[in-house]
This record gives C-alpha cells, sequence and structure tokens, in this order.
C-alpha cells in the first residue's frame, strides 16, 4: 500500500523567504552600486529609444485595444502611450532588450538585469501619478535605482550557480521573478505577499529557449523579456488582491519546480544578496552583440585595421581560428543559413566576419541589406571555434569573470598574423574608467534619435547629477522621455 500524501501546508521555501526579505527590508548602502545603476539608467532607456527605430519593435507597442488611454498610467518613453502599467512594462521592456545592446551577466546562467527596468519603471511611474493624483507624495528616482539594486542582486545571484539553459529554461524566468519581487515591494505588498507573489512567478509556466537557438531562432528573443517583467507586475497587482501564494512551489516533491524542470537538483547559492552584480555588471557600449562575442568584435575591428595597412583584404584569408571559452561554443557558435537579425546578432562569425569587412558592427548590419552580401557568408565558412579551457575557467572565476576570445588569421599564401586576445570587454567592471564616457556618448547618439536638441540637453544634464536624479519625482522624470 502507498502512504497517504500529507496535507499539511509548509512553511514557504527558503529561497522565496530571501528574496522577499531582501526585496522589502534591505537597505542599499553602497555608493558605488548607485553610480552603477545610474549608468545603468542612462544605457537601458538609449537602448530603448534606438530600437524605436525599427518597425519590427514599434509594431509590438502601444496598448492591447488600440487608441486607449490609461488615466494616471504609465508613460512609455520615447512615444505618446499612457497605459496600465502592465502593459508598460511589456512595452517598455521589448524596447530595451530588442537590439541585445542593453547590459548583461554571465555566470552559470546568463542574461539581462536591466531588462526588469520595464516592470520597475512602469510600477514606479504608475503609482507616482497616482499618487500626485491623490494629493500624496510621489516615488523619487531614487526608488527606480535602489529597485535596479535589487532586481539585478535577485536575478544575477541566482544566475551564478544554477544553470537554467542546460535544462532548456531560458534566462527571462529569473527576469520574472525578480521584477514580482521588486515591483510588489515598490506596490507595499507586506513579506508575506511578496513572498506569494514570488511563489506565483515560479509556478509560472517558463519559457524554453527554442527561440533562441538553431534551427528556431527568431524575434521571440527581442520581446520575450518584456513578457517576463509585464507578467511580474501582474502577478504582483494578483498577490497584492489577498491571492495566495504556494509555499513549496519549488521544493515539492513531483509537482515543484525542482522535480519538474530543474533536475530534482536544488539551487545552489555563491553569496548573499547585497550589491554585488550591479557593481559588477556588463555593459555592451560598443557593439550590439551577444555578450560573449563582445572581445571577439573588438579583435576583429583592429583586424580589419591590420589588413588595410598590409595591403590585404578578406579574399587573402585562408582560416580564422577563434580560441574562445564554452559558453560562446554552445550558444554562438553557427554554421549554415543565418534566417533573420535575432540569428545573426547570435552568430560569432557572422559578428567577426561584418567587422573585419567593413570596420563596424551596428545594430543595422544584421538586417537583410547587409547580411546580403556574399562575402560575409564567404568570410564566415573560413573562421573555426575552439575552446580554450583556461578561458572557460576564467569565465566562471568570480575575481575575474572575463570573456576573451582570442583571434588568429592564416593567409592564403602561409603567413600569419600575430594572435589579437581580448580577455575583457570595454563594458567590464575591470575597464569603468575607459567605459563609462563612451557609454555616456552612447547615451547622447540615442536620446538625438529622439528629441529635439533643448530636450536632450535637459535629460543629459539631469542624468549627469547623482543627487539631483535621485531626487525628482518617478513621473517628472519620465515625462521628460515623452515625444
Amino acid at each position: 500500500m502507498s502512504a497517504h500524501i500529507s496535507n499539511i501546508r509548509p512553511k514557504p521555501d527558503k529561497v522565496i523567504v530571501d528574496i522577499a526579505k531582501y526585496a522589502s527590508k534591505k537597505t542599499i548602502t553602497s555608493k558605488q552600486a548607485y553610480e552603477t545603476a545610474r549608468y545603468c539608467l542612462m544605457d537601458t532607456l538609449g537602448c530603448g529609444l534606438e530600437a524605436l527605430e525599427y518597425p519590427a519593435c514599434n509594431k509590438l507597442l502601444g496598448p492591447i485595444v488600440p487608441g486607449t488611454v490609461v488615466p494616471n498610467g504609465a508613460k512609455v518613453p520615447g512615444t505618446q502611450f499612457q497605459l496600465d502599467p502592465v502593459q508598460a512594462a511589456f512595452n517598455i521592456g521589448a524596447m530595451i532588450r530588442w537590439l541585445d545592446f542593453n547590459d548583461t551577466w554571465l555566470a552559470a546562467e546568463w542574461g539581462h538585469p536591466s531588462d526588469n527596468l520595464g516592470g520597475i519603471l512602469a510600477t514606479a511611474d504608475w503609482l507616482s501619478r497616482n499618487a500626485v493624483s491623490s494629493g500624496k507624495k510621489p516615488l523619487k528616482m531614487l526608488d527606480v535605482l535602489t529597485a535596479m539594486i535589487k532586481a539585478h542582486e535577485i536575478q544575477g545571484c541566482l544566475a551564478i550557480e544554477n544553470s537554467f539553459n542546460k535544462v532548456g529554461l531560458d534566462h527571462v524566468v529569473l527576469v520574472k521573478v525578480a521584477s514580482t519581487a521588486v515591483v510588489a515591494s515598490m506596490m507595499g505588498l507586506s513579506q508575506d505577499e511578496i513572498i506569494n507573489a514570488v511563489s506565483l512567478a515560479w509556478v509560472d509556466g517558463q519559457s524554453l529557449r527554442t527561440y533562441r537557438h538553431a534551427p528556431n531562432t527568431g524575434s521571440r528573443k527581442s520581446w520575450a523579456a518584456g513578457d517576463a517583467t509585464s507578467r511580474a507586475v501582474r502577478l504582483a497587482l494578483i498577490a497584492k488582491t489577498g491571492e495566495m501564494g504556494y509555499p513549496s512551489v519549488l521544493s515539492a516533491k513531483t509537482w515543484g519546480f525542482y522535480d519538474v524542470l530543474f533536475g530534482g537538483k536544488e539551487f545552489k547559492f555563491q553569496r548573499a544578496y547585497g550589491s554585488y552584480v550591479m557593481e559588477n555588471v556588463l555593459f555592451k557600449i560598443s557593439f550590439p552583440a551577444e555578450f560573449h562575442s563582445q572581445t571577439a568584435v573588438e579583435s576583429a575591428m583592429k583586424i580589419h585595421d591590420l589588413l588595410k595597412k598590409e595591403g590585404r583584404n578578406a579574399e587573402d584569408i585562408k582560416k580564422i581560428t577563434i580560441r574562445t571559452h564554452e559558453a560562446c561554443i554552445r550558444i554562438i557558435d553557427k554554421k549554415g543559413p543565418l534566417n533573420n537579425p535575432a540569428d545573426r546578432d547570435h552568430c560569432i562569425q557572422y559578428m567577426v566576419a561584418v567587422p573585419i569587412l567593413h570596420g563596424r558592427l551596428t545594430a543595422s548590419d544584421y538586417e537583410d541589406s547587409i547580411a546580403s552580401d556574399p562575402r560575409i557568408d564567404k568570410l564566415r565558412d573560413k573562421i573555426v571555434c575552439v575552446e580554450d579551457k583556461k578561458f572557460t575557467k576564467d569565465y566562471h572565476d568570480p575575481k575575474k569573470r572575463s570573456i576573451a576570445n582570442a583571434l588568429t588569421i592564416e593567409f592564403k599564401d602561409g603567413k600569419k598574423l600575430k594572435e589579437i586576445i581580448c580577455e575583457y570587454p570595454i563594458g567590464h567592471k575591470l575597464r569603468r574608467k575607459e567605459g563609462m564616457p563612451v557609454l555616456v556618448e552612447k547615451f547622447k547618439t540615442n536620446l538625438a534619435r529622439k528629441f529635439p536638441v533643448k530636450q536632450q540637453k535637459a535629460i543629459l544634464d539631469l542624468c549627469s547629477n547623482s543627487k539631483k536624479l535621485a531626487d525628482t519625482p518617478v513621473h517628472e522624470f519620465v515625462d521628460m522621455f515623452v515625444i
């Protein structure tokens, strides 16, 4: 005879309790984290503004029912949309992620922690407009920066030791969990209600990585994070009504997340929640390219210049060897036809070939008009990736977190160029002094895509003044981005 199943409701899983405690009670004191969050805010919104130049992104934006305007709703930067916070979160999240140009976190799992800004900014703006309309004080941008730090930390700490991609799940599950925790806290939910909300995020259906990998790579990877962060806002609102949670959603035998989706393994943690992830986050400053290729693209740009100096061109190349780390090979080492821009920005051969040929890699270089150049595929066929075990080890080392690539060019006449190696991309913490001025220039360029000069200057001046920015009401900040 089988034993009866116990129906005694367990205490909430410790993983969920820890997330809820951190989201609702932790005071962030790190000046470095807040300074990095300020740069992250600029860069993330700038990425969203650039995405508005692409019809494929714009077609997904706006209210679900055309023409709907929500009084005191959240506004979508760079547009005239004013929406409910769930749909606004989707809009902002889709814009942010569309061009694969916002920040990155690399560990056992990778992802883009600034994806959470979709839910954070939409919620903060909506709460602020409603507070002002009822004579109460709005949230300040300091609240947004704090929520960004916490969302980065939750997503990043879960990613350090736990590989969701190895069981076929997409990293946007971590966006949903992190966003749910921080927006629930912003809404004023109690710790128990936040626990309920986070449990709802884990019990939700989770996205497969199908849309990120050949032969199915497609544009859903550009709006998946918007979907996740907007779902987080919805789940937080549901929990706010008093809706129950599911305390052992992770650990329940047979029916819990661990058994159903994680091979029966429990999550492992390297560190307690603090502000480590924001302090160490990686910025995509120069190239809209999957992050494991960033150093390869930097090296390819140097090769372009060396070829010009030697009076050679791509036709003279016999073979290109990329010495790289395991994650790069697993995700973006890709042969065969590339069917769309989402396919191309996840192919290291493509992302190396274009800068060797043209001396650049921009978002438009993934479009059909550029990809139709037969020289690109011809050069792709000459590129081979090989794993360097040391590169893989240094990639996982918390003191290094390198993303190394090394390129060697062999010519048809037998000559070789000296290997060009780049271990840390310009967006790495170790290159902050060099990288942040370039990041600001990227932000200026993106502001100029959408706003007149006076408006550009006002936004830049505010974002450059950390104290003034922190004290600015959220709705006033967002209004500056309305066109």
